[in-house]
């Protein structure tokens, strides 16, 4: 039996608002397997949004408990989050969030920078990732020298340099024509094949379609949850 990497109970999230509290997550109950691909849909206003902000520990939840790779995210210092954080979690932004500035191989290799990994190691993983992605040849590149698609690449990249074993994406695909969206779902394809688990907020049902589990947010709720008829 595989290990839940996910697991929420009754997890809900409040806001005080001038016009009184809101509710934007009402006790969600999920479990995600090692190994799921699982697409988080809904419109907007459903809670998709907030709900993968507080798997991705960027956000506290009101109430209910939240467990990631068995360990109760609630009862962890700052110190231990961020350890459960940097070697189980990697991020997949819409807007890519690469530093101008710096080249794609030195983008890649931040997360280590804040590990404390050494420079030639860290910048020589990078290299091999941007391989991984077929990027090898623009390491040395600024981001604004390639396409959108290839940024996205580049942060896809980037997530793994940690070796997590989850992958959250958010509208990963949000920025990208659509050739470029199936390329990108392609890759995200291959690394849940090679084990990873990738849990993706999407508003579009074609990219839903390329995962194999697909639930359903509306008002805070989750009103379906089930298996993709059709795998790619």
């Amino acid at each position: 039996m595989t290990q839940a990497v996910i697991r929420v109970l009754g997890l809900g999230k409040s806001y005080v608002t001038a016009a009184g509290d809101f509710t934007a997550l009402h006790s969600v109950d999920l479990t995600v397997e090692s190994g799921e691909y699982i697409a988080i849909m809904g419109p907007s206003g459903s809670g998709k949004s907030t709900f993968m902000n507080l798997l991705g520990c960027l956000d506290t939840p009101t109430r209910g408990d939240y467990f990631l790779a068995g360990e109760r995210v609630a009862g962890l210092d700052g110190d231990a989050l961020a350890r459960l954080r940097n070697r189980t979690l990697g991020f997949v932004f819409q807007g890519f969030n690469l530093l101008p500035r710096m080249s794609l191989q030195d983008n890649v290799a931040l997360p280590l920078v804040y590990a404390g990994v050494d420079q030639p190691t860290r910048r020589a993983k990078a290299r091999v990732l941007l391989e991984r992605v077929g990027l090898g040849r623009y390491a040395e590149s600024l981001p604004n020298r390639i396409s959108g698609g290839q940024q996205q690449r580049v942060a896809i990249a980037r997530a793994l340099v940690n070796d997590p074993s989850l992958i959250l994406a958010d509208e990963p695909t949000g920025n990208l024509d659509s050739h470029t969206s199936e390329d990108i779902m392609a890759l995200f394809g291959e690394l849940n094949a090679a084990g990873i688990t990738i849990v993706l907020v999407t508003h579009e049902p074609d990219i839903a379609e390329h995962a194999k589990r697909q639930v359903r947010f509306l008002d805070g709720r989750i009103v379906d949850d089930r298996l993709t008829e059709v795998v790619r």
